[in-house]
């Protein structure tokens, strides 16, 4: 049986492929571009909705239990995130790089901050090692936008 811990690392550093293949791929394959940015961001509103619903289901636990966050709060952070996801993807790019970027590092923010008392800490240490990999390829897809666009 595999641990927690071993199988979320796993998953978190299989979760960071499709992002890096997006950056790869935008350099390798610049005539593709177009479909390259838009799966990018398809799966950037995937993973940002996925990890806001944590706090959905969280809420539902918090209910009868005595926490610092009350689950009100906490459904209202899913929602935001969720909902944040979703309409990213129906804005232009340049407004899709900047809310993909602050929403992800907003969902470290929120973590680390007002709901550090709910994760392990090894929890907290691959967040962050994934999140500051997301922010890298969020910024150099914009950068590569930006430097081919000028905005």
């Amino acid at each position: 049986m595999i641990a927690v811990a071993r199988l979320a690392i796993l998953v978190g550093i299989a979760g960071l492929v499709p992002f890096i293949t997006g950056v790869v791929g935008l350099f390798a394959l610049p005539a593709n571009s177009v479909a390259i940015l838009g799966w990018f961001y398809l799966y950037s509103a995937g993973i940002l909705a996925f990890m806001g619903g944590i706090y959905w289901t969280m809420a539902l636990q918090l209910e009868n239990r005595s926490y610092p966050q009350s689950p009100l709060v906490t459904m209202l952070l899913s929602q935001v995130f969720f909902v944040g996801a979703g309409l990213g993807l129906l804005l232009p790019t340049p407004q899709k790089i900047l809310l993909y970027t602050v929403a992800f590092a907003l969902l470290y923010l929120v973590d680390a901050r007002w709901m550090r008392q709910y994760w392990p800490a090894w929890y907290l240490k691959l967040r962050l090692l994934l999140t500051v990999v997301v922010l890298l390829c969020q910024l150099t897809v914009g950068a590569w936008f930006w430097l081919l666009h000028g905005g």
